[in-house]
């Protein structure tokens, strides 16, 4: 069954199919990626970072970021198009963080879970150490 949704850009109802936006944001979308794809695609433009084609086109830049993400735009064709890491901000053309971020998170979900599995085998050896004294005399 079809679902009735609201357009995340407009807010209008719209049945929901492949798209969170209703058929006229969409239109308006595909525009912009035609005007945002054919200022790229003149040779000079190629090399063009994210302000310059924002500056050029009109576009909203974080239109423009959705493309990218959306691989619509190409950073092997488009190589100045970068979007910034969710972490720290520094320039990306693929996932959501930077390498340097991504392995900093790796080593501190590594630490985590050596703490926590540390932590459990304390807790296993703790209940059933008891000492004993000799007398020796």
């Amino acid at each position: 069954m079809a679902e009735l949704a609201n357009c995340s850009r407009c807010d209008a109802v719209f049945v929901k199919g492949l798209r969170d936006i209703c058929q006229s944001c969409y239109k308006e979308e595909e525009a912009a990626f035609e005007t945002v794809y054919s200022f790229l695609r003149v040779r000079k433009n190629r090399e063009a970072t994210l302000q310059e084609v924002v500056e050029a086109t009109g576009v909203d830049q974080m239109l423009i970021l959705k493309f990218v993400k959306q691989k619509r735009l190409r950073t092997s064709q488009f190589p100045q198009l970068s979007y910034p890491c969710a972490k720290c901000g520094e320039p990306i053309v693929q996932g959501e963080m930077c390498d340097k971020c991504t392995k900093e998170l790796k080593d501190d979900l590594e630490r985590f879970e050596k703490n926590k599995s540390l932590e459990q085998k304390s807790e296993q050896n703790e209940p059933g150490r008891t000492y004993y004294l000799f007398d020796k005399s």
